[in-house]
């Protein structure tokens, strides 16, 4: 048995060299990129389908980074897993959307740049979904439009499952819709799927207390915003998750699985065995080839 005063030292270099493995990737260029709005962040990369994932048209998988919702973080670290999708079939629609603010006053308590801005985060992703079908008819010809699956990565997991629960938002919520969306389902990579539990672990330097606002702001918004508080949302929904996990641990998508339990919806939960955060996006890893195996399992 590891010494256990050793273990959060070993967890850490694990956590350090599984990131700097997901990172290595050169950045994968889209075959082309098109606006759903006016600001520079307001884009969506396309990636034609390489080989086949199955017979017929290839399915979307509609993509959404991680980051803590943090400035320095944009949908680049992420297109070698939008290729990777690509190389196995599927056709790939990856999201920019506007993060925390950059430039001086842009950092938190701890240093950290500050996570997401309300609402335009959620402005985004409501208006780039909502701009997808006819985006990908155009930049995608090749795809089965009725066939999308919606996959994120931590904080991108979080807008993911968010984004399929537009129905169930609050009547005042500016980004619900009257119907869900339409979706063959739902993977949500090591997601920040329950807001009160990642705050009380603080996962990523406190981030969704960032993004919502601290104080009664924090209350005030989370039924707008954290996934726990809409369900069941009726859509096929899978998470994928490390049990080696030190920055989303696997904690907080086990009490989104729960809540949804208690909603009475079934939630698929695949739990990796020594992996953590980072794996799950890394093309040179295994669980990569899960999560494909699991967006397949919806999408086809």
């Amino acid at each position: 048995m590891p010494d256990a005063a050793a273990e959060p030292g070993t967890a850490a270099a694990r956590d350090a060299a599984e990131e700097k493995s997901a990172l290595s990737h050169p950045a994968v260029e889209p075959d082309s990129t098109a606006g759903y709005g006016d600001h520079p962040d307001q884009v969506i990369d396309f990636y034609v389908p390489r080989g086949g994932a199955g017979p017929g048209a290839a399915p979307v998988v509609v993509v959404l980074h991680g980051g803590s919702w943090r400035a320095p973080y944009d949908r680049r670290h992420i297109s070698p897993f939008a290729g990777f999708l690509a190389g196995r079939g599927f056709a790939v629609a990856s999201v920019e959307y506007r993060r925390g603010a950059e430039g001086a006053g842009a950092e938190g308590a701890g240093g950290d740049p500050v996570a997401g801005r309300w609402p335009d985060t959620f402005d985004d992703v409501a208006a780039a979904l909502d701009a997808l079908p006819e985006l990908v008819r155009q930049h995608l010809p090749m795809a089965d439009a009725r066939r999308v699956v919606l996959t994120g990565h931590s904080a991108g997991g979080h807008l993911a499952l968010w984004a399929a629960a537009r129905h169930l938002l609050p009547a005042d919520a500016p980004w619900r819709t009257d119907r869900p969306t339409p979706l063959r389902g739902v993977v949500a990579l090591a997601p920040i799927a329950d807001f009160e539990v990642a705050d009380e672990l603080g996962v990523c330097g406190g981030a969704a207390r960032q993004l919502l606002g601290d104080g009664e702001l924090f209350a005030e918004r989370r039924p707008y915003a954290d996934p726990a508080l809409l369900l069941p949302t009726g859509i096929a929904t899978a998470l994928v998750q490390g049990r080696a996990d030190v920055d989303v641990p696997q904690a907080v998508a086990e009490a989104y699985a729960d809540a949804a339990a208690k909603a009475g919806e079934v939630v698929g939960v695949t739990l990796l065995e020594d992996v953590g955060h980072y794996p799950l996006i890394d093309p040179a890893a295994d669980a990569c080839a899960v999560v494909a195996e699991e967006i397949a399992q919806l999408a086809w």
